[in-house]
């Protein structure tokens, strides 16, 4: 359930429940990302949930019921303009905010895309589709359609193209389309929409750790960093839409890691072994192609 308060109200309780606490003890205290708190809850971006309202109002010892004007369910998938057009649609089940659905979201963004195809002056056709390796990609699509299976009950479809060894992973929805939407992921060219990762992915790093590791197993690689220092490896990031690049690259920074700085604006590393490993503990692969490599650079050299 989520609260809409008169306006200033909800920026007043938290502001309030801080007291003479610094944000970095108030996040710690709510179990919040900081730079979820201070940038979308605190400056009312966002609704606040009702669990947090009363833990605010516990913390503070203020009873703001009487600013509050609107209680509404976690509804999704209604937008504005073209996707509230009538027409027949798939009715998907409400995901949960999970890790789950952080990670999905991740791959989205990595090797993914958004489109409402026009027809006319209509709106014809909803899609969200994940590129791939030919090959190298067939297991990590399995995954992730069994993962919108269980996170949307949606279908969907597998497009091979073996002329130019590409796979692609499609899911027709309006309303998944619209999901995406309201999340800030618009349909089109994501690059020129600078597309970026969703604000309630930052309420806490599990979710943070979830959504890199769809990133990577998309738009990252693992290799080695020299033929002559065959154990030495890194894996790299690579995505030409910088807001994205620039904000993941935060986003490993405050996860404890030491990434390059960006390289012609479209890649960074993660060099130093020890966070490597890291990386495995802590976040991992769900591609198999990235395990693979992993395992064969890790293997003795006969």
């Amino acid at each position: 359930m989520k609260l809409r308060l008169e306006k200033g109200k909800q920026n007043e309780l938290i502001l309030l429940a801080k007291g003479n606490n610094t944000w970095k003890e108030l996040s710690k205290l709510l179990n919040l990302n900081e730079d979820y708190l201070c940038r979308d809850l605190k400056n009312e971006r966002i609704l606040i949930s009702e669990k947090l309202y009363n833990e605010l109002c516990r913390i503070s010892n203020k009873n703001f019921d009487n600013f509050i004007i609107d209680k509404l369910d976690d509804n999704w998938g209604k937008s504005k303009g073209g996707l509230n057009s009538t027409g027949s649609t798939i009715k998907l089940v409400r995901p949960q905010f999970n890790e789950k659905l952080a990670e999905f979201i991740g791959a989205v963004l990595g090797d993914g895309s958004v489109h409402s195809y026009k027809k006319g002056k209509k709106v014809g056709v909803y899609q969200i589709k994940i590129a791939g390796d030919y090959v190298r990609d067939k297991n990590y699509h399995r995954y992730l359609s069994f993962l919108a299976k269980s996170l949307f009950n949606l279908k969907s479809k597998f497009v091979l193209c073996s002329k130019n060894n590409e796979r692609f992973l499609n899911f027709y929805s309006k309303e998944l389309v619209g999901f995406f939407n309201e999340m800030g992921i618009q349909s089109g060219d994501k690059i020129k929409n600078q597309s970026t990762i969703p604000t309630w992915i930052y309420s806490n790093n599990s979710l943070l750790r979830a959504c890199l590791r769809g990133l990577i197993d998309t738009d990252g690689c693992i290799s080695r960093m020299s033929n002559r220092d065959s154990n030495l490896l890194r894996i790299s990031f690579t995505n030409h839409d910088y807001r994205l690049l620039y904000d993941s690259r935060n986003v490993f920074i405050s996860l404890g890691f030491t990434p390059s700085k960006l390289i012609d604006n479209k890649k960074y590393y993660i060099s130093k072994q020890s966070e490597i490993e890291k990386y495995l503990k802590e976040i991992g692969f769900s591609n198999d192609k990235h395990k693979n490599r992993y395992n064969k650079f890790k293997s003795p050299v006969v």
